[in-house]
Formats: C-alpha cells, structure tokens, sequence
C-alpha cells in the first residue's frame, strides 16, 4: 500500500514539476561552441561548428539563447545537404520550440523528424515529452474553467440569496 502511494506521489509531482528527459545546457558551453565556431577554419569545420552550437542554444535556460538557436536553424534548414543533416534539423527546431512552449510547433516538427527515422529513441523521447505537455496543459485549462464557472456559479447564488433577503 505504502509504495502504491509513494507511486502516485511521484506521477502527481512529475505532473506539475513537468519533469522531461531533455538535457539543459548552460553558459560556459554556449561560449565554447561560439569560440569554435569563430575559430573553425574551413566550410565544413564551421558547419559542424554552428551544429554544436544550435544545440547547444535550443537546450539553454535563457530564453533568447533559445530563440537564437530556433533563428539560426531556421535560416539554414534549406541549406541541409542530407536527410540526416535534415532530421538532426528538424529534431534541434522541435526542442527549441518546446523550451519556449510552442508545444504545437514542436509536435508537428518531430513528427516531420520521425518520417526519416520512425524508431528514434530521441525524437520519440520528445515526443511524448510534447503530448505530456499538451495533456498537461489541456487538464490545467479545464480546472481553470471549472473554477472560473464555480465562482460565477456561486456569484450569481449570492447575489440571488441577498436579492430574496431584501
């Protein structure tokens, strides 16, 4: 009994904590990736170079380290010479637009992900982190309705309450 509520504990904290297997990264790495993205020489170094560096951006903390990494894979997802080149794209995009809550957009952007690979581990991982997202905030959406309609509800009883004492 005790470890059936230990269980639901811990699915209603993961619930509102909004936990995901996604890893974060932070500044001391974003500086290293800009230090080799300046410092690659040739075309190819600078195009593995501003890859580490998208990746590095779309999994910040920092909104606007987000946002940049979005605008930068954004800008070169048409310059993608392989399908591989593509899905690791389209996968980066996804996580940028789910760090800034675009749930929808990084929905559909995994979902393009897993037409080239269906069995990715990743992009499945993302996945399901997004519909959690959505679920999540679909359930919260309809508790504030609810109590949005429950306090109208028992305004309009108060008022008609006072309404009959008169």
């Amino acid at each position: 009994m005790d470890v059936k509520i230990g269980r639901f504990f811990d699915s209603v904290g993961s619930f509102f904590g909004g936990g995901d297997n996604i890893p974060w990264c932070d500044r001391d790495i974003i500086a290293g990736c800009e230090n080799e993205v300046s410092e690659a020489g040739n075309a190819e170094n600078k195009n593995d170079s501003l890859m580490r560096l998208s990746w590095a951006l779309v999994h910040s903390r920092q909104p606007e380290d987000v946002n940049r990494g979005i605008a930068m894979l954004e800008a070169s997802l048409d310059r993608s010479t392989s399908p591989l080149q593509t899905r690791e794209k389209l996968y980066l995009l996804a996580v940028g637009y789910y760090r800034n809550g675009d749930y929808t957009r990084s929905r559909q952007l995994v979902e393009r992900c897993l037409e080239f690979a269906p069995d990715w581990r990743q992009a499945l991982t993302l996945k399901k982190a997004v519909e959690d997202k959505i679920a999540k905030d679909g359930v919260i959406g309809i508790g504030i309705a609810a109590t949005a309609a429950g306090l109208l509800v028992g305004g309009i009883a108060a008022v008609v309450a006072s309404a009959r004492k008169r």
